[in-house]
């Protein structure tokens, strides 16, 4: 096992831990670490009676700061993980200094998300939350982000009490089917965690709608916010359209990924258009690969790169449809090699600068310079047709048959953690 420092980690062993007696060969440097501040137990799997223990254990560890819980559940039977997952986040509840979790790649769904809902609710210290690839949908996605939304009201009574709490500041939910039917929870979610630093929603099935949602009514308000992810979603012209109107807002965002997200021909110029308006001087990554973007697209990109992103120092623009030789592409890679040359330093890391690889781009078909669906009108709000349809679907997720969530033993864990709760 690896201990050093302040860490301890049973990282990547592919452990098979089903007993309090089979983690107990490995738990010794753990129990006599009285300063430990991270523990990595990722890349291992942990039954019942396991995740007893090492709650037990972790409960003791007041120096905690980050606990890396990803990938522990893998070959469990769906009803061992309640169980297991509540063991472990009942411990950790109450750990003063506990800002960051990261509970990635672990199957949770419906049926496990009672005791996560019931800390996400509870645990104030939180800072930093990892939820990638956990087969949420947009149900689950309603109740993980509204237990945000709960969070944030318990943060600021405990700051009214004098405390200092720290603002969540990472929130990392990708792959998880969080689609339409979910936005408007997690719009809400957003607004009232407005010194967020760092989103990624990638590959959630969100559509046009659910995205103008998100941004308009969501992220407009995160004023802070240094690098946002909503690759591989649905844009189109709308979803653009809405992201044009707030990415000006984002005077602090230095890494921005819409890529694979068919943002289209004039989405993405009136995204060029925006970026040009010199609100983001300090954005450095724009990804923008997969989005239909034509040379129209490439020459507003171009003009934003001199004029009003003067930290740009990277932008991926594969699988778009124009010529690798385009005028507009030319100047953007002898620009950015200037500024490399200018500002990289003696060691530079090539793959932080200059244009992608452009092997895949596309040929331009006769009508792409043309007219891009749902165009029509400017307005500034979300129109009260498309607020219905989102609030429909929102009701809808809710509504679906959850047979799971009537488990009266996985009620009765998420009673037993909300009384623990700070």
């Amino acid at each position: 096992m690896a201990t050093s420092g302040k860490t301890f980690s049973l990282e990547g062993r592919a452990l098979k831990l089903d007993t309090a007696q089979d983690l107990e060969s490995y738990i010794g440097p753990l129990r006599a670490m009285d300063d430990v501040e991270e523990v990595r137990i990722l890349g291992n799997t942990l039954g019942v009676e396991a995740c007893k223990l090492l709650g037990e254990v972790l409960a003791t560890k007041k120096s905690l700061k980050v606990a890396n819980l990803a990938d522990i559940f893998t070959g469990r039977l769906l009803n061992e993980i309640p169980e297991a997952l509540s063991s472990l986040l009942t411990s950790i509840l109450n750990l003063p200094n506990l800002r960051t979790i990261n509970l990635n790649d672990n199957a949770f769904g419906l049926n496990t998300q009672a005791p996560l809902v019931a800390f996400l609710s509870s645990h104030v210290p939180l800072q930093h939350l990892y939820l990638n690839n956990n087969g949420l949908g947009p149900h689950a996605g309603i109740l993980v982000a509204d237990a945000l939304s709960t969070l944030h009201a318990k943060k600021e009574e405990a700051r009214k009490a004098g405390q200092e709490i720290p603002y969540l500041e990472t929130v990392i939910c990708g792959r998880n089917r969080l689609e339409n039917g979910s936005m408007l929870a997690w719009a809400k979610a957003f607004s009232l965690h407005n010194k967020v630093k760092e989103v990624k929603m990638v590959q959630n099935g969100i559509r046009q709608e659910g995205i103008e949602q998100l941004l308009t009514a969501g992220l407009n308000c995160t004023t802070e916010l240094r690098i946002l992810d909503l690759q591989d979603n649905t844009f189109t012209y709308k979803g653009a359209r809405a992201l044009a109107k707030v990415v000006p807002l984002w005077a602090e965002i230095q890494d921005l990924g819409v890529g694979d997200s068919l943002l289209s021909a004039k989405g993405s110029v009136l995204v060029a258009n925006a970026l040009g308006r010199g609100r983001n001087r300090k954005l450095e990554t724009l990804r923008l690969q997969y989005n239909d973007i034509t040379s129209m697209g490439v020459k507003g990109f171009a003009s934003a790169a001199k004029d009003g992103l003067p930290s740009l120092k990277r932008i991926e623009l594969n699988g778009n449809k124009f010529s690798e030789d385009d005028e507009s592409i030319l100047a953007l890679q002898a620009l950015l090699d200037e500024r490399k040359e200018k500002y990289g330093g003696d060691i530079v890391d090539e793959d932080a600068w200059g244009v992608d690889d452009l092997s895949d781009l596309e040929e331009l078909d006769s009508d792409d310079e043309g007219e891009d669906e749902d165009e029509d009108g400017e307005e500034e709000e979300i129109s009260s047709e498309t607020a219905e349809k989102l609030v429909k679907e929102a009701e809808e997720a809710q509504e679906q048959p959850t047979a799971q969530l009537k488990d009266d033993e996985i009620v009765a864990l998420a009673e037993k953690l909300e009384r623990t709760g700070i």
